[in-house]
């Protein structure tokens, strides 16, 4: 495992402003989300973090109940969950989530199971790496969430 794709890692290249680079070699490698790393770089996007949110902003879209967007396997959804938290406790530097911000709303795109894990283990924020399309929501998202960013 490469240890750039950390939150250690990715707090280091957003410090020299390249955390869109981060980004993309971690979905394209460990995070094995190459189709969301393609999407992404269809046009272009706006970036922010990682800085740490509250976890109750945001829901999955991913997971074994019939309302998520991206249904999967139960057990294996949990089972993942269940080796993520014990990763986690065992001081493992977990990568950010990776979440879209649109219309004053958040979709969690990329950490589900980490999120789940997260909650799990009782945490309530966490950090994240926040993506949106436009200015407008760019603008928006600064403006609502600024506080947060200026304690990272």
């Amino acid at each position: 495992m490469n240890s750039k794709y950390t939150l250690t890692g990715a707090l280091e290249f957003a410090k020299k402003g390249s955390i869109e680079e981060w980004l993309h070699a971690f979905l394209e490698d460990e995070g094995n989300n190459i189709a969301f790393s393609v999407g992404l770089k269809k046009e272009k996007r706006y970036y922010i973090g990682p800085i740490k949110l509250p976890l109750c902003l945001f829901e999955r879209c991913c997971g074994p109940e019939l309302s998520m967007k991206y249904k999967i396997d139960e057990s294996g959804f949990n089972w993942r969950v269940a080796a993520i938290a014990k990763r986690f406790k065992n001081s493992w530097d977990m990568p950010p989530l990776m979440i879209n911000y649109c219309d004053d709303k958040f979709e969690l795109n990329d950490g589900n199971h980490r999120y789940e894990a997260l909650k799990n283990c009782g945490i309530k924020e966490y950090y994240v790496i926040i993506w949106m399309t436009n200015n407008n929501d760019y603008t928006n998202f600064i403006d609502k969430y600024r506080r947060y960013i200026s304690v990272c």
